[in-house]
């Protein structure tokens, strides 16, 4: 009788450690997470390190910039400015949709023509971005950059500032002192767009969404990427830059056009990257190139027709809160599209599938107390005094008939525990937009030669 009681036990002790969700600490079942209310709300001075990015020669730690593991955050107490990563969030979509409407109306899928922006880089920045660590020249000189899917051209800080730069913490990269530095000459093919010549040497320049800007040589040069170094990259050498890019030292370009990283580096790597986002600001996650340690979970789907060459459109297809699917019909998404993006902070749904969307998770949360929304995020909790919480689970449903299904972290923005929102907007006239929030805890994999985006749990260990 003891030994079958006892196996009973183990029994019941696999089950609820199969139920365990991808969150530490979280509780799943079929349609729904309960999970500490404490978990939403990291640490704000310790660094709590995934082992992941340690596991590949070619796999790099990614930090959130506000976080307690980014070094380019002085005041560890400091807390997040929620103000200012929303708005700058909202400054980004509408940068998107002026980017996509321009190329739309030009009839191509090139530079826009009022900014001539050279090199075909998305003209676009982020608020709550994710940073990594490359090292640049020889010798190497470590900075921070930006990583971002929806740009392509990579580019530094430069001495020396001709006419201005931004604050960052490194030292500015000084390209005089490192002996694998070239500039492109204006005979390249790679200048054939750009803004202009200084000397024969080929110049660029990039405007962002939020009037941000560098300008300065479009150059060669030796970058290492954790233990691998690649020669002869291209990138851009700004002497000239402004606007608010945090401390980081410039922007790590991950798009599809021929300048981006996956491109240059496509005989070495096959055109592959993934990268895991952390669970909190807490937390490190990854960003690795290459195939190697990549899920044998991971479920892919394929890469839409989208009217910018930077960006990685996806179909959805359908969207479930809890046991609720929605209404979601052919043309719900037919007109302007859909991308993944790694820059956007909060993902944005066409206006009527996000009314849905609330209205069928207001539902399942209504034994909670609401409380009024702060910028675009209109429908918050206050979760005072409570231990736990439990939320409906939220699944896409893609083309090729890929399920995504978002992990706890990946469903709420947490700005206070009495102001506890849906990280999700409506918005029309752009394309729905799968943003960072959503992409929490999930390996994110990019075969971009198999023109396909790949998804699975539990990314970051």
């Amino acid at each position: 009788m003891s030994i079958m009681k006892n196996f009973l036990n183990v029994i019941l002790l696999l089950c609820v450690c199969l139920s365990w969700c991808f969150t530490e600490g979280a509780e799943k079942k079929d349609d729904s997470y309960t999970f500490q209310v404490s978990s939403l709300f990291p640490s704000s001075s310790s660094c709590v390190l995934s082992s992941k990015a340690s596991n590949s020669k070619s796999s790099v730690r990614v930090v959130h910039m506000h976080g307690a593991c980014s070094h380019l955050r002085t005041n560890k107490d400091a807390r997040l400015d929620h103000e200012e990563i929303l708005r700058r969030d909202q400054a980004r979509v509408e940068s998107i949709r002026s980017k996509l409407s321009k190329n739309i109306a030009d009839g191509s899928v090139s530079m826009t023509k009022s900014t001539e922006l050279p090199a075909k880089d998305g003209s676009i920045l982020g608020s709550a971005n994710y940073i990594i660590t490359v090292g640049i020249g020889t010798p190497k000189h470590d900075l921070s950059l930006v990583f971002d899917t929806g740009s392509d051209l990579t580019w530094t800080q430069c001495q020396p500032c001709l006419k201005s730069c931004y604050s960052q913490t490194e030292p500015i990269f000084n390209a005089s002192s490192s002996s694998s530095y070239h500039n492109v000459p204006c005979s390249s093919q790679m200048c054939e767009n750009a803004a202009s010549c200084s000397d024969s040497k080929c110049l660029y320049e990039v405007l962002y969404g939020d009037n941000s800007f560098t300008q300065g040589f479009l150059a060669k040069e030796r970058f290492t990427l954790a233990n691998d170094v690649l020669d002869d990259v291209y990138f851009g050498c700004g002497e000239n830059n402004q606007g608010l890019f945090n401390g980081a030292a410039g922007i790590l370009g991950l798009g599809r056009d021929k300048l981006s990283i996956p491109s240059q580096t496509a005989t070495t790597y096959n055109n592959i990257f993934s990268y895991c986002l952390p669970s909190s600001e807490s937390n490190t996650g990854h960003l690795t190139f290459g195939s190697a340690g990549i899920s044998n979970s991971v479920k892919f789907t394929p890469v839409s027709s989208f009217p910018s060459p930077s960006s990685y459109g996806i179909d959805i297809v359908g969207i479930s809160v809890g046991d609720n699917e929605l209404e979601i019909t052919p043309t719900s998404f037919s007109r302007d599209g859909a991308i993944i993006d790694s820059g956007t902070v909060i993902t944005r749904l066409p206006t009527k599938v996000y009314a849905e969307l609330r209205s069928v998770f207001k539902e399942k949360m209504s034994s909670y107390k609401s409380t009024p929304g702060r910028s675009i995020l209109d429908t918050c909790y206050d979760f005072t005094g409570l231990d736990t919480v439990t939320l409906p689970t939220i699944a896409f449903s893609m083309g090729g008939g890929t399920v995504v299904e978002l992990d706890g972290m990946g469903i709420l923005y947490p700005l206070t525990q009495s102001q506890v929102c849906l990280a999700f907007a409506g918005e029309d006239d752009i394309p729905a937009i799968f943003g960072n929030v959503q992409q929490k805890t999930m390996e994110i994999v990019y075969d971009v030669a198999g023109g396909r985006v790949g998804f699975a749990p539990n990314g970051c260990s």
